[in-house]
């Protein structure tokens, strides 16, 4: 029997389970937001992820986001409030 040509053989994309953070691969759901780490929103308005995330403890990471999203919120409105006071024109 001749072995599979395993060169030439496509690769599929992971199945989509309907949540965007979790994708299937070998049959498991993994979790990207556990694999990667939640957003950073930077003070410049760029985005980052936590380097050491897949190093935290669960008690690190649930701080972690509760800091997170508070800091983000108010990085968020910030820039909002930036960008909206450029846009006005003096009269």
């Amino acid at each position: 029997e001749a072995a599979p040509d395993t060169e030439n053989e496509m690769l599929a994309l992971p199945l989509a389970t309907g949540d965007p953070t979790k994708v299937t691969v070998n049959g498991a759901s993994v979790s990207l937001e556990d694999e990667m780490g939640p957003l950073v929103v930077n003070a410049d308005g760029s985005l980052s992820r936590i380097s050491n995330w897949s190093e935290m403890t669960p008690i690190e990471r649930e701080r972690t986001i509760s800091i997170l999203g508070k800091r983000n919120k108010l990085r968020l409105e910030k820039l909002k409030d930036e960008q909206g006071q450029a846009g006005e024109k003096p009269e």
